[in-house]
């Protein structure tokens, strides 16, 4: 009886888990549509705005987790605001990109650079942690190098976007780990490091009369106020989600996000896609699934030795 309790707990955690994720997921396939109501404005506006609303959502998420204990003692470190604010600045560069793309109908170039992330990620993993890739891992990385290669003859010049988007995510995610604090309490303290020269900025152009919050129509006032929702609510259900589930099924469902953003830049946006990407992309899938398939046989056999070691 005691086991069957346990094995229904972890069932209702990992239930619980796969839909805070796949929310996250969902939300963050949906984005290019928000970022396309508010191309019109300037990129660095966005960016601010962007910033300052997630504080309060941040904040009433930590003090609803409570989980305010942690977050006092992390500003009172030096070493952890430092690592914070270079984390901050990875993830602006990251959000600042995305925004300028989307902007410029170059939608698919950033549906890529998320399809590419898990294998610079690996990448990272082997130079910087000395992390051994088996074969297929090899191999995959071997394919997503000919694709980014076919695209650079194709386009004449580096898919500059694709790869931004790649590395600064994954720097990001490199350096988030050595924060000795959780995710909410983590985006927390970015957002607020961030929110200094974005509030800043903010009253400077509303003190020039530049601004599109105050000297605007009521509509762009709402899409930047909710620049800070569609920032803050998938990321904060990812983190709370990510803690439920195993690291195997966070990893098949980090392609939910760029296989929405692909097939909304395609078939809605109506974006360019020739033979050359196609080529490219299946490449890149291929390489994905290859994979997808070497960390779900590394959790097997993890997940086996421990039963064994059990029993």
């Amino acid at each position: 009886m005691v086991t069957e309790a346990i094995t229904l707990d972890a069932d209702s955690k990992a239930r619980r888990g796969f839909l805070l994720a796949l929310g996250a997921y969902l939300l963050w396939g949906l984005l290019p549509f928000y970022m396309k109501a508010v191309a019109h404005l300037p990129l660095a506006e966005v960016i601010a705005h962007r910033i300052v609303w997630s504080v309060p959502i941040a904040a009433a998420v930590l003090v609803w987790a409570g989980c305010t204990a942690d977050f006092k003692a992390a500003i009172r470190s030096p070493r952890t605001i430092g690592m914070a604010a270079l984390t901050a600045a990875l993830i602006s560069v990251n959000w600042g990109i995305y925004v300028w793309a989307i902007a410029v109908d170059r939608t698919v170039e950033t549906a890529l650079g998320y399809y590419i992330n898990p294998l610079v990620v690996v990448v990272v993993g082997a130079v910087l942690l000395g992390e051994k890739l088996d074969r297929l891992q090899i191999a995959a990385v071997a394919l997503a190098a000919v694709a980014v290669t076919l695209l650079t003859i194709e386009g004449g010049k580096l898919p500059w976007v694709s790869l931004a988007l790649a590395f600064s995510f994954a720097a990001y995610g490199f350096f988030r780990k050595t924060l000795p604090i959780g995710p909410s309490q983590g985006f927390l303290l970015e957002v607020l490091l961030l929110s200094v020269p974005a509030l800043g900025y903010i009253i400077y152009l509303i003190a020039t009369g530049q601004d599109h919050i105050v000297s605007s129509n009521g509509t762009d006032t709402a899409l930047l106020i909710g620049c800070g929702p569609i920032t803050s609510v998938p990321l904060l259900l990812f983190a709370f989600g990510a803690k439920l589930l195993r690291l195997s099924t966070i990893g098949i469902m980090q392609y939910i996000a760029p296989t929405m953003v692909f097939l909304i830049a395609v078939l809605i946006f109506d974006e360019p896609f020739g033979t050359a990407q196609a080529i490219a992309f299946a490449l890149i899938w291929t390489a994905l699934a290859m994979y997808s398939w070497s960390m779900l046989v590394t959790a097997r056999r993890a997940a086996a030795t421990t039963r064994g070691r059990a029993a």
